[in-house]
C-alpha cells in the first residue's frame, strides 16, 4: 500500500509495470504468489490482479493457478505437463475418482485412530470419507475445517468443532488468519491431511486458501497422517505444503515408487498399504 502511495501521479501504465515488477520479484522468491495477497498490497481490486497475471502469463514470465500464480521455473518447464495440475477440480469430481482406493484409505485411517481422545481432519474427498467412519466415538473430539466434514459428523456421538473463519464455496472449507489463530493454539493427537499430489520434494495443494490451515495440522500433532491414493504420485500443483520430514505417516493404496519411495524413506515416513480386497492394511514400511 506504501509502494502504491509513493507512486501516484505517475499514471495507470507505470502502477501496472509496478506490480508486474513486485509480482515476479515475490515469485521469485516464494515460487508462488496469491491474487489475495497481492491485492491487498498494492489496495487494489482482485480483478485488477488476476488481468496483471493473465497479462504476464502470455509473456510467458508466470503460470496461472488456482487462486494465483507460480513462477516458470526449471522444475515446472522441466516437468511433463502431465505431472503439474494446474486447476481443482470440483469436490463431487474429485470424490467419484479412485473412489475403491480412497474408501481402503479411509478404512485404514480409522483403525490408526485407535484410542485418540483429539482428531484434525482435512479438507479433502478421502478425509471425507474418513468421517463417515467416526460417528461412533463418544469420547472423541473432532477438529475440522470443512463444512462437509463437520455436516456428515452432525449425527456423531463425539464433540465437534469448526473455526471461525471465511468459507471457500467451492470446497466448503474455512480458512483465514482467524481460523488459522484458533486452531493453531490446540493440539491433537492426531491430524489427517489430504492432499492433491506428493513427490520427493513433498506434498502439494491447489489452493493458498486451504494450504496454511494443513501446515497448522502438521504442526499441532502428535502424530499427523498423509491420506493419499497413489494416482497423486510423482504429482505436482500450485502450492508446496511441507516437505517429506515434516509428518509422520503416509496412508495410500500402492507401494511409491522409486525416486519417491527413497524419498519417504529417506525421511523416516511410515507407509502404510490399505488393502481394497478387505478394508484392512498391508505392513507398514520405513
Amino acid at each position: 500500500m506504501e509502494a502504491e502511495s509513493q507512486l501516484i501521479g505517475q499514471g495507470p501504465k507505470v502502477l501496472a509495470q509496478v506490480r508486474h515488477e513486485r509480482i515476479l520479484e515475490a515469485l521469485a522468491r516464494r515460487g508462488a504468489v496469491s491474487v489475495r495477497d497481492v491485492a491487498s498490497e498494492f489496495a487494489v481490486s482482485e480483478m485488477t490482479v488476476r488481468r496483471d497475471l493473465i497479462e504476464l502469463e502470455k509473456e510467458g514470465r508466470l503460470v496461472r493457478a488456482h487462486g494465483g500464480a507460480v513462477r516458470t521455473s526449471k522444475a515446472i518447464d522441466a516437468a511433463p505437463a502431465s505431472s503439474i495440475d494446474r486447476e481443482e477440480p470440483v469436490f463431487e469430481a474429485r470424490l467419484t475418482r479412485n473412489l475403491a482406493a480412497k474408501h481402503a484409505i479411509a478404512s485404514a485411517a480409522a483403525k490408526v485412530v485407535a484410542g485418540a481422545q483429539t482428531l484434525a481432519i482435512d479438507v479433502g474427498t478421502t478425509t471425507f470419507l474418513l468421517t463417515g467412519l467416526l460417528l461412533d466415538r463418544p469420547h472423541t473430539k473432532i477438529f475440522t475445517n470443512s463444512v462437509r466434514n463437520a455436516t456428515q459428523l452432525a449425527s456423531a456421538r463425539g464433540e465437534v468443532y469448526l473455526p471461525g473463519g471465511q468459507m471457500r464455496r467451492a470446497e466448503m472449507s474455512i480458512s483465514g488468519p482467524l481460523a488459522v489463530s484458533q486452531f493453531e493454539a490446540l493440539w491433537f493427537d492426531i491430524a489427517f491431511v489430504g492432499v492433491s499430489g506428493i513427490t520427493a520434494q513433498g506434498i502439494y495443494d491447489y489452493s493458498f486458501e486451504d494450504t496454511e490451515m494443513k501446515r497448522v495440522y502438521l504442526r499441532r500433532a502428535t502424530k499427523s497422517v498423509v491420506l493419499c491414493d497413489s494416482s497423486k504420485f510423482d504429482r505436482m500443483s500450485l502450492v508446496h505444503i511441507a516437505s517429506l520430514q515434516q509428518f509422520d505417516m503416509l496412508i495410500t493404496d500402492a507401494a511409491p515408487r522409486s525416486d519417491l519411495a527413497a524419498g519417504l524413506a529417506a525421511a523416516e515416513v511410515e507407509v502404510l498399504i490399505a488393502s481394497r480386497t478387505n478394508d484392512g492394511a498391508g505392513p507398514a514400511r520405513g
